[in-house]
């Protein structure tokens, strides 16, 4: 099994992340739509970098998923980031979505003091559902009709987590 390493996307991981959201698995668990094009993925890329972490999962070298904090420009809704992920088709189930969600639980609570997490998830992932609750988030919501994929409507959950212990400021003397 190899080794599964997560940095910061690169304008040159464009081509890689395109190509999986061409897999109907992909972009059919996602918002995203099944044909996009490289320039699309590097205008995202290189995209305002204080409000948008996006990283590869690398497996061989070889981008294998994507995933990305996105936080709000907002100044009320500050305190909360987004969060969407990818896994390539062929890589599902080897711990990748563990591997990423990880990394953005840890910059979310331990670099950017991020108290609140959510993202929307389909009903029908339960894969995607299972992971986010193991990383300790609860379903706040379903929204019905939320998105047309392969030529009907399906519904989405929202999901959140609040940081466990917040930071705290350090007592004054």
């Amino acid at each position: 099994m190899a080794t599964i390493v997560i940095r910061r996307a690169e304008p040159s991981d464009a081509e890689a992340i395109a190509l999986i959201f061409r897999a109907r698995a992909a972009s059919g668990g996602t918002l995203q739509n099944p044909y996009p094009s490289i320039a699309q993925w590097n205008e995202r890329l290189v995209a305002d970098a204080t409000t948008n972490y996006i990283f590869v999962a690398l497996a061989d070298g070889e981008v294998v998923g994507n995933c990305g904090l996105h936080g709000n420009k907002n100044p009320r809704r500050q305190h909360v980031w987004g969060i969407g992920m990818s896994v390539r088709d062929d890589w599902h189930g080897k711990g990748v979505g563990t591997r990423m969600m990880t990394t953005l639980i840890d910059l979310a609570d331990n670099w950017l003091g991020a108290l609140r997490l959510e993202l929307t998830v389909y009903t029908d992932n339960t894969t995607a559902i299972a992971l986010y609750n193991k990383f300790g988030f609860v379903i706040e919501g379903t929204h019905c009709v939320f998105a047309l994929r392969d030529g009907g409507f399906i519904a989405a959950l929202a999901m959140a987590r609040f940081h466990p212990p917040p930071p705290q400021l350090p007592p004054t003397a």
